[in-house]
């Protein structure tokens, strides 16, 4: 049996081990693909079986040029970059990684609150510059301090990694509300829900936590933008095309928005036209909130296991069954 990964360099640059899914057939590693509809990318599957891909599109013409495809697994969570109905019309079952980064995204949120509230970089960077040596005072600081203490953080999305997010957030002593469409006993034991309308007016920073879909897809956007308090803080580390871009860089440049932190913007690699790039306080990171060695070695180890599910005829983790 064929196997082709189509982009593993972001999986493995080098400290993990392709070893296990060699063991299963045999395997071709492309470090990238194009991350449009080429042809090439219908030319590096070939008549492999298993095509294993991380943000490389399979597409409905992919799809239709390959015969021998028979399952995609997806090196992520999400699944948005395969058009996994016309997969399924076609018979062919396309996997995920459902849990993997959960406590490092919650962290890497956090921290992008934390970087916002207190500006360790900046100040660093002023430290080493010179600029405390050279000092009048025996301290100083460029921005605000914020105390996080007492203030109310908003969920959108209250998930595996809301919920981690939100445990974070109670050790801070927060006071944590949460929007979701699926209400959990674990959700609730560390989050109030609410209405979406009243953790936006109530929350003084607001993380995103839900996947991409129609109904969320834009949830940040002037209208809602107006339902928050003046000086709110965003948090995003799921997905960009959850913002209206334009929407967040004029409310951060009128400062309705006092900041923002991002590690997900709406195309990837970002496009030096995003409005984002030039707005006020806005904190973009280049979507690793995932890539610590540890995560990618529990993507690597779960996606072996979904191959293995596939050749024994028991899949698991199937998103279109």
């Amino acid at each position: 049996m064929k196997i082709v990964v189509l982009d593993g360099y972001t999986e493995n640059p080098g400290d993990l081990s392709w070893e296990a899914l060699e063991a299963l057939g045999e395997l071709t590693v492309y470090d990238r693909t194009s991350y449009v509809d080429a042809p090439i990318i219908a030319e590096r599957i070939g008549d492999a079986e298993v095509a294993i891909i991380n943000k490389t599109p399979i597409t409905k013409a992919t799809i239709d040029a390959c015969p021998n495809l028979k399952c995609v697994a997806v090196l992520a969570t999400g699944y948005n970059v395969v058009d996994y109905n016309y997969a399924k019309e076609k018979g062919i079952i396309v996997q995920n990684v459902p849990t993997y980064g959960t406590q490092i995204v919650g962290q890497y949120a956090v921290g992008l609150l934390l970087e916002i509230c207190s500006h360790y970089q900046h100040h660093s960077d002023a430290v080493h510059e010179g600029r405390w040596e050279s000092n009048d005072d025996w301290c100083f600081w460029d921005f605000p301090m914020i105390e996080l203490y007492g203030k109310t953080a908003g969920i959108i999305g209250l998930g595996r990694i809301g919920q981690a997010t939100a445990k974070i957030l109670n050790a801070l002593n927060m006071k944590v509300l949460a929007y979701d469409t699926f209400q959990s006993e674990s959700g609730k034991a560390v989050a109030e829900y609410v209405e979406l309308d009243t953790l936006l007016a109530q929350s003084d920073v607001i993380f995103l936590h839900c996947p991409l879909f129609p109904a969320t897809e834009g949830i940040i956007n002037k209208a809602n933008i107006e339902k928050m308090k003046d000086g709110v803080i965003l948090i995003n580390n799921s997905r960009g095309q959850l913002v209206v871009e334009q929407d967040l860089a004029d409310a951060l440049n009128s400062g309705k928005i006092y900041a923002a932190g991002l590690d997900v913007v709406s195309t990837e690699p970002i496009k030096g036209d995003n409005p984002l790039l030039k707005a006020k306080n806005c904190i973009i990171t280049p979507h690793i909130s995932w890539a610590a060695q540890a995560a990618r070695q529990r993507i690597m180890d779960i996606t072996v296991d979904n191959v293995k599910s596939y050749i024994a005829g028991e899949p698991v983790n199937v998103i279109n069954k």
